[in-house]
């Protein structure tokens, strides 16, 4: 499975064009202890390879860029303009490299390690599903005014968000894209708050609008549907609630239909453009893109990757999303200056590196405006798988910890949603917490409907309940073995960043 999460910063005034790099301030030439890893062409010896091509975004040079890539033996899948992203597919072994070349070309590479197919998510562990059984017991637990369910949902309280629907649950003009591996739009806990316009499927890097293309293909596809109940299950007498149940949620498919669900970036990039261009208000990103778990700025490939994907978030944040996003299930810290990336390419053969974490970055949680999320448990204190770091967390929220155990009817640690096929099942990750973080976000848009992206990521600090750093030494799993090291003081630290969200807060 792709690494789905259950998973930095420009001004918003500096273009949208404008590389990462150029943006953060790195040097062209820095150094990076990561390896050079073999391109796309040379890692394998046939086949038709995606491409990202950044450009200029004059019409001049797009347009001339455009012939170049034909003369190359490339074909234009799909180009954003606006944005100066042309996704590429060439059998072309050079393509890359004579493509760079060209005049007004300010990165290009390849998106993938492997040919594409015809036709990561960060989620900790196999989903648990609920049993007739088992919802039947929890059921009849539930006190007036809860859902059938709610009595399990122990994340809810955590935050304040049962009293909080009691207030405001939201409010129909705001959306939530889950950009992810489909939603199920018929399940009866979301169909009463789904937004069929605002949603697509974007695997190919183009949108498909066609009604029901942004459903999963099957029901392993369950990520996405677990993450978007998680935001805005209705209030209706059946199942689960949402953190937000009032507001509404789409759907945009960007995970590979087979077993292993890739996200890839031409992919992502359609889906933070696709959000933007249909007045998505919030996008969910519970996952990494692939194929590189870090994407490294002294590789052209990887280079390109960030270049693309920065660009098209930006887009977004411009045209006044907010982009929420897991920091991922490995338990490292992101404010390291080493760490060990055994994983990637995760479509090819990985091999196994040590990056900075602060020249490769992961891909969106690390971009420039993104709001980076960790996962808790119920006791409060970080999930035992949760990634970290000190001046790159923003907020935290509950994502579930088998480790820490609820007093609930079923007694599950993880976080109790919607699957497929009108089924319920508990999932824990970085990619449970950032839905709860991007609902929080979408009832202050509720309340404060002119507020920008970086106001409302101001807003969502600004509410937050932080712990501090734990006093004792951190052991996750309780295996008497320090798992991590919080850096950091009671207003903002590198567990939590600025605390973990308050729903009851953010509506008042």
């Amino acid at each position: 499975m792709a690494h789905l999460r259950s998973r930095r910063r420009l001004a918003l005034a500096v273009p949208v064009v404008l590389s990462l790099t150029a943006s953060l301030g790195f040097l062209p030439a820095a150094a990076q202890a990561a390896p050079r890893v073999e391109s796309a062409a040379q890692a394998a010896d046939a086949g038709t390879f995606a491409y990202l091509v950044n450009t200029k975004t004059d019409p001049y040079t797009i347009k001339s860029v455009k012939k170049a890539i034909n003369a190359a033996g490339g074909s234009v899948v799909v180009s954003y303009d606006k944005i100066g992203v042309i996704v590429v597919h060439s059998a072309n072994p050079d393509f890359a490299k004579e493509i760079r070349k060209v005049r007004g070309v300010q990165s290009a590479g390849a998106s993938r390690t492997s040919p594409v197919q015809a036709a990561g998510t960060t989620d900790e562990g196999a989903v648990q599903y609920l049993s007739k059984a088992e919802a039947a017991k929890v059921a009849g637990t539930s006190t007036a005014g809860e859902e059938p369910l709610e009595a399990d949902q122990w994340d809810l309280r955590a935050i304040g968000a049962d009293k909080a629907a009691q207030i405001d649950p939201g409010s129909k003009s705001v959306t939530v894209a889950v950009i992810d591996v489909g939603v199920d739009d018929t399940h009866p806990d979301i169909a009463p708050n789904f937004s069929p316009s605002q949603s697509a499927n974007c695997v190919s890097g183009k949108a498909d609008t066609t009604y029901g293309s942004w459903r999963p293909v099957d029901a392993d596809h369950y990520h996405g549907t677990h993450v978007a109940g998680e935001i805005a299950a209705a209030r209706n007498g059946i199942g689960v609630a949402g953190v937000a149940p009032g507001v509404k949620v789409s759907g945009i498919t960007v995970a590979q239909p087979d077993a292993n669900q890739l996200f890839f970036p031409e992919s992502v990039v359609c889906a933070f453009v696709f959000a933007a261009d249909h007045g998505v208000e919030i996008t969910n990103n519970s996952y990494y893109v692939d194929p590189w778990q870090y994407n490294c700025m002294d590789d052209p490939d990887q280079r390109a990757i960030v270049d693309a994907v920065n660009r098209a978030q930006l887009y977004a944040q411009h045209k006044g999303t907010l982009n929420v996003a897991a920091a991922g299930n490995s338990n490292n810290d992101l404010d390291s200056n080493a760490l060990v990336d055994a994983s990637s390419p995760d479509d090819s053969t990985p091999v196994t590196r040590t990056v900075d974490p602060h020249e490769c970055f992961d891909v969106p949680t690390q971009l420039p405006g993104v709001v980076t999320v960790s996962a808790t448990g119920v006791k409060g204190a970080k999930s035992y798988y949760s990634s970290y770091g000190d001046g790159v967390i923003d907020v935290a929220a509950p994502g579930g910890d088998k480790y820490q155990i609820p007093d609930t009817p079923s007694k599950n640690g993880r976080i109790l949603s919607t699957l497929p096929n009108n089924q319920y099942g508990y999932l824990q990750g970085t990619s449970m917490a950032t839905p709860h973080v991007a609902a929080v976000a979408a009832l202050l848009k509720s309340t404060h409907p002119w507020a920008t992206p970086s106001q409302l990521q101001a807003l969502l600090k600004a509410e937050a309940d932080n712990p501090g750093c734990p006093t004792d030494p951190y052991d996750g799993n309780g295996d008497g073995v320090v798992d991590a090291t919080c850096v950091g003081g009671k207003r903002i630290n590198g567990f939590y960043g600025f605390g973990i969200v308050n729903a009851l807060r953010a509506v008042k």
